[in-house]
């Protein structure tokens, strides 16, 4: 099959509790309850490297934004089994505060991000406090400086970041969104981030609240349907329900790997 890897999604924080109009941009009015939220990045593993998916937030972040942190992403990683420093490529989804925190800690490392996201993040809607809100001036600084140390690589919609591993801009929950696709053993899988926060969001067409562009996120829905070519080998940025379905893969973090099958298809 030529170069597959390994996926883990490592739980850093989670939210709670929520209502079905924070998880749905139209909810359906007989629901009364809603799933809480997750929150994760996601280690590859394979062809002797470890790509890092996204870096989190810290305790700093999570006080500021009334959310609860289990554990620093970067300290997950290490109870995982890797450390920060040896990290040497690092994705970067979209640069909201959940997605793009603890960039100083990983020394070794070069981030790759849409090249649009970047100019969203330091552009004129970042005068608007709704699309500011998500952001942190923080984290975008320090992408920044991370620019003027010429360690960024920029994508103009699909890149490839090693063989097997490739980035497709969709947009739609922020301007400059990739989504992840990785070749594994039972097939294409792509971490979707948050162009779907929610299996749900998905599959009802629905959109998460948060979004930019409500046509590129439909779009980019057909996208990541396309690139995944199944129903089981896409994954939602921040639904709890991956924990239920896929193997765990540790006993010292909160960690479940995705490039095993699920135990529940959603295949019709």
């Amino acid at each position: 099959m030529g170069n597959v890897y390994e996926i883990y999604a490592l739980r850093y924080a989670t939210m709670s509790p929520r209502t079905p109009s924070m998880n749905f941009l139209a909810p359906d009015p007989h629901d009364s309850a809603a799933q809480d939220l997750d929150y994760f990045v996601w280690l590859i593993r394979g062809g002797g490297c470890e790509i890092l998916v996204d870096t989190g937030f810290n305790a700093e972040e999570a006080s500021a934004r009334a959310r609860k942190l289990t554990l620093n992403p970067v300290d997950a990683l290490e109870r995982f089994g890797v450390a920060a420093s040896s990290i040497r490529d690092v994705i970067v989804t979209h640069l909201h505060y959940d997605h793009a925190g603890n960039l100083d800690r990983f020394p070794s490392a070069r981030f790759h991000l849409q090249e649009r996201e970047m100019a969203y993040a330091t552009g004129r809607c970042m005068c608007n406090g709704l699309l500011r809100h998500p952001f942190s001036v923080e984290h975008v600084t320090q992408m920044v400086r991370h620019v003027y140390g010429e360690r960024v690589t920029f994508y103009s919609g699909d890149g490839e970041v090693a063989p097997g591993v490739t980035v497709h801009r969709v947009g739609g929950h922020s301007d400059g969104l990739q989504v992840v696709k990785v070749e594994t053993a039972r097939g294409s899988v792509v971490l979707a981030s948050d162009a779907a926060h929610y299996y749900a969001n998905l599959q009802r067409r629905s959109p998460f609240p948060i979004v930019y562009n409500v046509g590129d996120m439909a779009v980019g829905w057909e996208t990541i349907e396309r690139l995944a070519g199944h129903p089981d080998r896409f994954i939602p940025g921040h639904d709890p329900i991956v924990t239920e379905i896929y193997p765990r893969a540790s006993d010292k973090v909160d960690a479940w790997a995705l490039h095993l099958p699920p135990s529940r298809s959603f295949a019709k």
